[in-house]
């Protein structure tokens, strides 16, 4: 798990072959003119996901995690709080795990919580689990979705 400023993410383009490519689409695109939903960058191999939500607070948050994609969320507008949790930890799935969709749910709480507000980012590998909208009012999100 990795979090930082945007103005930093070019120093993790080393960390996987579409990082630099997934980082400077963040940084040179404008996020706030994109309506909601899936944008495609390369295919399934790198896409962006916007979404325009209300946060559901930490009680509201649920574990989730992902096996053939890296998930770069990057706070547009809002402040966004996201629970995180080694997968290791979580336990069982609360339920089977989605392959059409890559994600599998958990029940178990997170063990830390991030601060991510505007102009800041995180990077959840699929060791992660991880809580996003955890935060409370409107929020504008970019998630990079970038294949392992």
């Amino acid at each position: 798990m990795i979090l930082d400023a945007g103005a930093f993410c070019h120093d993790y383009k080393s960390l996987h072959p579409l990082f630099e490519r997934a980082f400077r689409f963040l940084a040179d695109s404008d996020l706030r003119s994109f309506a909601p939903g899936r944008h495609p960058v390369d295919g399934d191999r790198l896409y962006l996901s916007i979404d325009h939500v209300q946060g559901r607070g930490r009680d509201g948050a649920r574990l989730e995690a992902h096996r053939r994609y890296i998930d770069i969320q990057y706070t547009i507008e809002g402040h966004e709080e996201i629970g995180w949790m080694p997968l290791a930890s979580c336990g069982a799935h609360a339920g089977p795990f989605d392959e059409a969709k890559d994600v599998g749910f958990f029940d178990a709480r997170p063990t830390s919580w991030l601060s991510v507000p505007e102009g800041t980012f995180a990077v959840f590998f699929p060791q992660d689990a991880h809580a996003p909208l955890a935060g409370r009012g409107a929020l504008k999100k970019a998630i990079m979705k970038v294949a392992v």
